[in-house]
């Protein structure tokens, strides 16, 4: 079963999101996937789709309200206008706390480009995540208080990556190392959103798919959900 469904934020307000419920029914593990900068758009819908194929309840929030972009420029226009600390604190927070109440023991959260940045707020100001994987993607980490970061981490990156130097990246682990927390970390010989089987189609030259990367990506990301999850 799949479509658009509502739910509450913290604050009370409604939110929205694309839902799909694997054949285990409601009792299974949950993920709230994050959309890259385009939206929710049909790629990330499919990840929802492969990841209810595993068995996990899957819960995708519409953080534009539906908005999407296809060209770079509209994609860059509605991530700027997004409040990204609302968006952790109460649509990713409050998607988490509806997979729970509504039969999921545990639930994590999973996000890729703008939403692998939003994947690392979350792990600061979602104590409700029991596991978070970023792909690609990190926030000023001025604003990563990674003393906060209780859950298993896991992060993605790409060596080639020009959106997300690496270089921030090692600068992220030296401070989670310091904090303590249980963290994997992979490197890929690969661009950004190396695992976006679209991004070639894009005809943006720092963006490139590697099928290799991207499986190897997501066959460590099922073992650390089912670690950590199920």
């Amino acid at each position: 079963m799949s479509g658009m469904i509502s739910y509450a934020r913290p604050d009370g307000k409604a939110s929205s999101g694309y839902m799909v419920e694997p054949t285990q029914g409601s009792k299974a593990p949950g993920v709230v996937v994050i959309q890259e900068w385009w939206g929710l758009d049909e790629q990330i819908k499919g990840v929802a789709e492969k990841l209810a194929a595993r068995g996990y309840r899957a819960l995708v929030p519409d953080l534009y309200r539906g908005k999407l972009a296809l060209e770079a420029n509209e994609a860059e226009h509605l991530m700027n206008g997004l409040d990204f600390a609302d968006a952790a604190s109460q649509d990713i927070r409050g998607a988490v706390q509806y997979l729970k109440a509504t039969g999921s023991s545990k639930a994590g959260v999973m996000g890729y480009c703008m939403g692998g940045a939003l994947t690392l707020l979350a792990s600061v100001h979602v104590p409700e995540s029991d596991a978070n994987a970023t792909w690609y993607g990190y926030p000023p980490l001025d604003y990563i208080d990674a003393s906060k970061i209780k859950a298993p981490l896991l992060g993605h990156w790409g060596t080639q990556d020009q959106f997300f130097a690496i270089a921030g990246v090692d600068t992220l682990e030296q401070r989670l190392q310091a904090a303590k927390v249980k963290y994997e970390f992979y490197r890929y010989d690969a661009k950004h959103a190396f695992a976006n089987e679209e991004s070639d189609a894009r005809n943006l030259p720092p963006l490139g798919y590697h099928p290799e990367a991207a499986k190897l990506a997501w066959d460590r990301t099922m073992a650390f959900f089912q670690k950590n999850l199920a």
